[in-house]
This record gives C-alpha cells, sequence and structure tokens, in this order.
C-alpha cells in the first residue's frame, strides 16, 4: 500500500516556552484519537514528501509518524 499525506486537524498542548505537545488527531469524519504517547519529536522528511517537525507517536498500540509542517499538520497515512 502506498502511503500519502492526511491532513488533519490536532488538538495540541502549547507550553509558554513554546514547546507542542499534541493530544487528539480528528479525521474529516469527525472521528477523534487520542494520542497515547509521543515517542519522539524531531525535525524529519516525510516518505510522503515534504518536511517538519515529525512526531512519532502511539495512537491506540499503532506507531503513527504526525507532521507539523509550517502550519499544518499531516499524518502519513495509507491509501484507502
Amino acid at each position: 500500500m502506498d502511503l500519502y499525506k492526511r491532513y488533519v486537524d490536532v488538538l495540541v498542548i502549547q507550553k509558554k516556552n513554546g514547546s507542542m505537545i499534541p493530544v487528539y488527531v480528528f479525521w474529516d469524519n469527525g472521528k477523534k484519537y487520542k494520542i497515547d504517547k509521543v515517542i519522539s519529536k524531531e525535525r524529519r522528511v516525510s516518505k510522503t514528501g515534504g518536511c517538519g517537525i515529525r512526531y512519532a507517536c502511539l495512537i491506540h498500540g499503532n506507531r503513527r509518524n504526525l507532521f507539523y509542517e509550517k502550519d499544518k499538520w499531516f499524518i502519513e497515512s495509507y491509501q484507502p
């Protein structure tokens, strides 16, 4: 299966030092997914193209890569 950029809404806690902690990811269909844990945070290039701050996350026990690119969030997702 091929990966693609799936732009998503993200609920974020922004700390007074400017750091961000993603808490929930929202799909277009209204579903929301709690981010159980942020494993790592680093500047990376996405396999789907583009780059930004990659948050490697655990969501419902699955590792997912969530990116903050300029002023938008996307997740590497598989084509349906």
